[in-house]
């Protein structure tokens, strides 16, 4: 048997740190917490892989607890968009522990400091934080908001610009008249491209939702006329319009104008020798086609699967024709012109150019 002398003292256990003995209940209820978001994702998590879920969910727990793996994915906006989203899911599903006495107050608020470590971890950059905002939920509100303010001032450098070409041209050189010119159809090209921008952010057919209003067909097509005449004489293209004499009708001048206008600036870009004629003719009854022919290349068959695609990538410049990269123009086109009870058709050939055509039913008005 042992004995102690006098003056001997029995060792005490070193103090235990609450901090460590709750961090395996930590562990534990964060685990359980993202199990139950794999079971129950959210409709706005609906679209991403069970995989790439779990593999995420699982990083974020391992930031939290002080384990620092590396980064399950490339950095983009939308990893940011996710790991955000599955933060929140974290954080509600721990807190369901506690409200069906699952988890331990003092355990939670460890959990949650941790989940605290881990949103600092994953924030984006500051390089990468635009794109992490273009991609997450209000990502469309910024570029709304982006493209009204670019809009106005766009808009003034169009008209700025239309005056000069107009009032100033007996006063300029050949070189001069171009240089204006050039402007002009660069700002045309983006008040359009802004337009589209927002046309799209409220499903493209708004303008055809609209009551019909009493319009003139005529007025319409002079004033296409005068906004797309720069960009002809620009690029030394013949641009025809044709009007008719019945030209009073009740529609949706807006959507007609939009159309008329994204068909005729498109043609124009392509066409480089010959002629652009944009035409109203009826055909029977109250119903009129508009129509937009060009004497360009024509439209090859590859590049048809995926014309009126909104956004469609970039093909090599082996193939001798491409779109614009967002296409977002003949997306518009088509949706306000299915917003009116129609449809955009296309005829396209090698050597003979391109025309587009939607018929539309315009009852007659009287004398506006």
């Amino acid at each position: 048997m042992t004995s102690h002398g006098v003056g001997s003292s029995v060792a005490e256990p070193p103090p235990v740190d609450p901090e460590v003995t709750r961090a395996r209940p930590a562990r534990v209820a964060l685990a359980a917490a993202a199990a139950r978001v794999e079971q129950n994702l959210p409709p706005a998590l609906a679209h991403v892989s069970a995989d790439i879920v779990s593999q995420h969910l699982g990083w974020l727990q391992s930031i939290a607890l002080g384990d620092e793996p590396p980064s399950p994915d490339g950095e983009t906006g939308a990893t940011f968009v996710l790991r955000r989203r599955l933060l929140t899911q974290l954080r509600s599903r721990l807190l369901d522990g506690v409200a069906y006495d699952t988890v331990d107050p003092a355990v939670l608020v460890h959990a949650l400091r941790a989940l605290e470590r881990a949103e600092a971890a994953c924030a984006p950059k500051l390089d990468q934080a635009f794109a992490a905002e273009l991609a997450d939920l209000g990502g469309m509100d910024l570029v709304v908001e982006v493209a009204h303010d670019m809009r106005s001032p766009l808009t003034s450098i169009l008209f700025l610009s239309e005056i000069l070409h107009r009032d100033q041209a007996a006063r300029m050189d050949p070189v001069q008249k171009r240089q204006i010119g050039i402007i002009y159809s660069a700002a045309l090209g983006l008040v359009a491209l802004t337009t589209d921008m927002l046309e799209m952010a409220k499903a493209g057919s708004s303008h055809a939702t609209r009551q019909p209003v009493p319009f003139s067909v005529n007025e319409i097509l002079y004033a296409l006329q005068d906004l797309v005449r720069p960009m002809a004489e620009e690029k030394g293209i013949e641009f025809r319009v044709s009007h008719i004499s019945s030209a009073n009708r009740i529609g949706h001048p807006i959507a007609i104008s939009r159309v008329l206008l994204n068909l005729s600036t498109n043609a124009l870009k392509f066409t480089q020798s010959g002629h652009v004629e944009v035409s109203a003719t009826p055909i029977g009854g109250t119903r009129l086609e508009f129509s937009v022919r060009d004497t360009g290349p024509g439209i090859p068959p590859h590049a048809m699967e995926n014309l009126y695609e909104p956004f469609r990538p970039q093909p090599s410049r082996e193939s001798g024709y491409h779109f614009s990269g967002t296409g977002l123009g003949l997306a518009i086109c088509r949706r306000l012109v299915n917003g009116m009870g129609a449809e955009l058709e296309i005829e396209t050939a090698s050597g003979w150019g391109t025309r587009f055509s939607f018929i539309v039913d315009l009852p007659a008005a009287p004398s506006l």
